[in-house]
This record gives C-alpha cells, sequence and structure tokens, in this order.
C-alpha cells in the first residue's frame, strides 16, 4: 500500500482578507485574516475555535466566496482555484459547499413558507431536476433533520431556534455538498438543544460523508465532533492539531489558556487543570502587536516574541506557531 497521503478535498494556502476603513481620520487596511493555511481531508471535520473577533466567521465566508479574499489561494479537489472563479464558473461549484449559519430563523425569508425556502437552491443549483424530483428531495431532506411534511406550509416565525436550525442544515443539505461550512450553527442554542443539534450533524456527517468546518465557541461541541482543531488568534494560525492532541496537550499559549477559560464537562481532560478566564484584551486589528500577535497577553513572551512573526512548525503532528513551544511544554496547564 503506497504511504502517500491522499489529497485534500479543500486546500487554503497564506489565505489572506483585508478591509479599507478610516481610523484616525486617514484610510487604513484592516487585518481580518493574515497568512492562514490548512487542508480539509475528506469526510473530515475540522474545528475552528477563537475569541470573538479572532476571524473565524471571515475566514468562513472567504472560503465560501462571500467576501474577499485578499491574498492567498484556495484550491478544491482535484484542480479547482476558487479564489480564481468567476460568474457561471462560480455557479458550478456552489452545490459543492454549502453554509449553516448561526442564526437559524434570521437565515431565512420570513416570507417564504419553509417549502419554498428548501426548494430554492435546487432551482438555482439543480435546473434539472424536474417538479416532482425537487418536492421529493424537499419531503426527504426535512425527514433527514427531524422534522415532519406537515412543515412545508409553514414560515419561519412558527419555529423554535432549534428547529430552525434543523431547516438550516436541511437547506445546506438540500443540493448534496461535499462540504459544509457551519458558523457557530450552535451559539443561539440553550443547551438542551445543543446536545440534539450536535449529535445530529455528526449522524449527517456519518450518513452523508461529508467534510464539515465547524466553528464554535463551544469546546465540548468541538471535542465530539472534529477530528482536528484550527486555532486562529487575531486572524492568525496558532495552532493545528488532532483534537484529542489538543485537549489533552495544547501547544501554544494561546490554546492553552483558551482551554483554561472554558469548563469542559470531561473529568479526563479537566482533571487537575485549572480554570482561569484568558486575561486581557484582545488587541485591535487596526494596530496588532509587532511579532507574535499573542504576546501582548502571554504569560511566557521575551524580546524575540516582538521583533519575529512565528511561523507554523510541527511538533509532535502538532503545528504550532510559537518560539517557545518547547520550553513552556513541562509547564502545568
Amino acid at each position: 500500500m503506497s504511504s502517500t497521503a491522499p489529497m485534500p478535498l479543500l486546500e487554503a494556502r497564506n489565505l489572506g482578507v483585508s478591509y479599507a476603513v478610516r481610523h484616525a481620520g486617514r484610510q487604513v487596511r484592516l487585518r481580518a485574516l493574515d497568512d492562514v493555511s490548512f487542508d480539509l481531508a475528506r469526510a473530515e471535520t475540522l474545528g475552528i475555535v477563537g475569541e470573538s473577533g479572532s476571524g473565524k466567521s471571515t475566514l468562513a465566508r472567504a472560503l465560501l466566496r462571500l467576501i474577499p479574499a485578499d491574498a492567498g489561494t484556495v484550491r478544491l479537489h482535484p484542480d479547482i482555484d476558487l479564489l480564481g472563479l468567476r460568474g457561471a464558473a462560480l455557479r458550478s461549484v456552489r452545490s459543492r459547499l454549502q453554509m449553516i449559519f448561526q442564526d437559524g430563523v434570521a437565515a431565512l425569508d420570513p416570507r417564504q413558507r419553509i417549502g419554498e425556502a428548501l426548494e430554492e437552491p435546487l432551482l438555482v443549483l439543480k435546473p434539472q431536476l424536474s417538479g416532482l424530483q425537487r418536492r421529493e428531495r424537499v419531503r426527504l431532506g426535512l425527514e433527514r433533520v427531524g422534522l415532519e411534511r406537515a412543515h412545508l406550509d409553514r414560515f419561519p416565525h412558527q419555529f423554535s431556534g432549534g428547529q430552525a436550525q434543523r431547516i438550516g442544515m436541511a437547506r445546506a443539505l438540500m443540493v448534496e455538498p461535499e462540504i459544509v461550512v457551519c458558523d457557530e450553527p450552535l451559539s443561539s442554542l440553550d443547551v438542551s438543544i445543543k446536545a440534539q443539534i450536535t449529535a445530529l450533524l455528526q449522524q449527517l456527517k456519518q450518513d452523508l460523508n461529508l467534510s464539515m468546518i465547524f466553528i464554535a465557541h463551544d469546546l465540548p461541541a468541538v471535542q465530539q465532533l472534529c477530528e482536528r482543531v484550527l486555532v486562529l488568534y487575531l486572524g492568525r494560525v496558532m495552532e493545528i492539531a488532532r483534537c484529542d492532541a489538543l485537549f489533552d496537550r495544547p501547544r501554544h499559549p494561546y490554546t492553552r489558556a483558551l482551554l483554561r477559560s472554558v469548563p469542559i464537562p470531561d473529568p479526563r481532560v479537566a482533571r487537575g487543570r485549572r480554570t482561569a478566564p484568558l486575561a486581557g484584551e484582545i488587541p485591535s486589528s487596526l494596530t496588532p502587536p509587532s511579532g507574535c500577535v499573542f504576546r501582548t497577553r502571554c504569560p511566557y513572551a521575551v524580546d524575540r516574541c516582538a521583533r519575529e512573526v512565528p511561523l507554523l512548525r510541527s511538533i509532535d503532528g502538532s503545528e504550532v506557531a510559537c518560539h517557545r513551544a518547547e520550553e513552556i511544554e513541562g509547564i502545568r496547564t
């Protein structure tokens, strides 16, 4: 058997997104994403974590071409340059990548019945289907997420938040995508509904052989759903690791602080770990720190951290952007 790793389904390299904004009376560039690189394998779920303002949703929207990227490349297997596509060529790959949004109700048109909302992506992206085929897909899609045919004639305001999120999942899956980007799909739900939606996402992934990018603040859900995790801070990648390695042995000081700040209901992970809020405020993307962007909040920062941007490097299978990762390894989290 060949030892060559399989080709990734999605490959991002040196991705950057910036915006022109007014600051202190002049026009400046706000760097929302800076030099972000990662792969997504077929049938893999990659978690994206980080504080608010770290660039998670910007990354999701850049991958799906909902906002423009101004640096880097994104390639879709076998050899499609996503950032270079325009017009009909871009529409032709839309069915391969779909998104589940944060607020299920807000993502739906309040004037459309649910049946119409679910049929719309088929009309746009699968015009070859007959009316009968579309209606059958809509019915099966609704049942797949645990809703009933009777719901098709209702409007979005007639559903709970959890039901609306299920409808959003059905809509994303209607065109049979290979990749689904989940942009904080649990954040507006209560605890019991979160557990149901997390379990449903896991089941759909297995049943449909989906690849997923799962953006969340909910670290227990990330731990349950994801094979690997990418940690973002101020638009830069701090660490990429297998999920078990990241939770058991975080390498970057920011990852360590992030895990300490969120209670995790897993005694194996939480045993002996100090729980403490993440100190300090995330700096402005308009005036990021020099060198390592985390250095102003890092207890291990030294002069080199202010002078040099740390590059991702491999440490025992994890990719870590920290000058002192090996030195702080022995310090208990």
